[in-house]
């Protein structure tokens, strides 16, 4: 098994302007027969960014939450500020070393959840060293 490490990065000020939108639905089925787009200009980061000063940006290494759809090599935006809520994927940081995995409460006890079979649950006890850092709110893949 591979081990996962992140690298993190910070939203940077950048243009105002952002990048094209067409304004207009994209079909996923049909195409449609419209002539003409209207485009407007769009801006990732005010699309995907609730709290500009906790919010972060990290790459993934490795395939432990792959069955969540997240790939070795995806952007995570990660939001500091947000409560940490059972059953929702977290930036956890344990016993010195980040981890992406689902958080999952039961019976008193703590979980971190990989979602790929190939991974077993880790329980967290009185021995962990643990911080959950920060709350996944969106992921970002690339298709080649």
């Amino acid at each position: 098994m591979k081990k996962e490490k992140l690298t993190f990065l910070k939203p940077k000020k950048g243009d105002k302007l952002g990048q094209w939108l067409i304004e207009q639905d994209i079909s996923a089925g049909f195409p449609s027969p419209a002539d003409e787009f209207k485009e407007i200009r769009i801006s990732l980061d005010k699309e995907l960014v609730n709290n500009k000063e906790s919010t972060f940006y990290a790459r993934v290494s490795g395939n432990s939450m792959e069955d969540a759809g997240i790939s070795d090599g995806d952007l995570l935006v990660i939001d500091k500020s947000l409560e940490v809520k059972n059953n929702k994927i977290a930036i956890c940081f344990l016993d010195g070393e980040f981890t992406v995995k689902r958080i999952k409460k039961e019976r008193g006890k703590l979980y971190l959840k990989p979602e790929n079979k190939e991974y077993k649950e880790i329980i967290v006890n009185e021995e962990n060293k643990l911080i959950i850092w920060g709350m996944v709110t969106y992921v970002i893949k690339k298709f080649s």
